[in-house]
């Protein structure tokens, strides 16, 4: 089976020559939950954009679903992979329904009319994501947590293969975080969906994903299962800061303590 990316020696740099990736090779299972972490400015959000299309690489290759990604139309692209970034702005105050059943644009005719399918597959999502109770009111009337899951389902509305989410429980409580983290879990395990995210909380990433990239200033540093990747020399390292490694009460997975100042004698 071929796996739904494929990445080999892809680098990227700003027009003023700062290098921001650096030689990454690594492939993502189908229907597989992948998270990639690291510390600020190692380069996860321009990772992520280059997967989506929106930005190109200075060299490498992505391949999605085998095929290369610069042979994809953007229209193409937009049916196989949706992308929630971690700001999503909205110029105007959409009512829930109408922001998630945008997502169904890249399938849309020539006339860019939604038809009564259109509107069931949005219902459909909205369910899912368990926002359709929230369908009648506009997007500023939400909480942090609703308006991200109403922004997932409208992901979900694209009907894609590919989910790419960066740092979505970034500004959300713990009972969001886990809310928003279950669905992602649901969506691999019911629907198939590949999922892709960025995150900065290393011990969500330990309890859910299948497979982790570690990244520092653009290089790669670890990839594989957690229990590989969350050492704590190799998290010491990256992060330059004490940290304790040891099992999850959970369950056989790595679980990760930082380690104040005053403990360190």
């Amino acid at each position: 089976m071929k796996p739904a990316i494929s990445v080999e020696n892809l680098a990227y740099a700003y027009p003023d020559g700062t290098h921001v990736l650096r030689g990454l090779d690594f492939n993502i299972a189908g229907g597989s939950f992948f998270i990639i972490i690291g510390p600020n400015g190692s380069g996860k959000t321009t990772l992520v954009k280059i997967i989506a299309g929106l930005i190109r690489p200075g060299q490498g290759r992505v391949d999605i679903m085998g095929e290369p990604l610069r042979a994809y139309s953007r229209r193409a692209i937009a049916r196989r992979i949706a992308y929630v970034p971690q700001q999503t702005a909205m110029d105007f105050p959409f009512f829930v329904s109408d922001a998630v059943l945008f997502g169904r644009a890249p399938h849309l005719g020539a006339f860019g009319i939604e038809s009564g399918e259109d509107r069931e597959l949005a219902r459909q999502a909205m369910a899912f994501t368990e926002v359709d109770h929230l369908a009648g009111r506009r997007i500023d009337q939400l909480s942090g947590g609703e308006r991200q899951r109403v922004f997932i389902a409208r992901a979900i509305c694209q009907a894609p293969e590919i989910i790419l989410l960066d740092e979505p429980t970034a500004s959300l409580d713990i009972a969001h975080q886990l809310r928003v983290m279950d669905l992602m879990e649901k969506m691999k395990a019911e629907k198939g969906i590949t999922v892709v995210m960025v995150s900065h909380d290393i011990n969500l990433a330990a309890l859910y994903a299948d497979a982790l990239m570690l990244l520092q200033r653009g290089k790669l540093v670890a990839y594989g299962e957690p229990g590989d990747v969350l050492t704590y020399q190799t998290l010491e390292d990256t992060y330059g800061c004490r940290l304790l490694v040891d099992e999850s009460p959970l369950g056989p997975m790595p679980r990760v303590t930082p380690v104040p100042g005053r403990y360190i004698l």
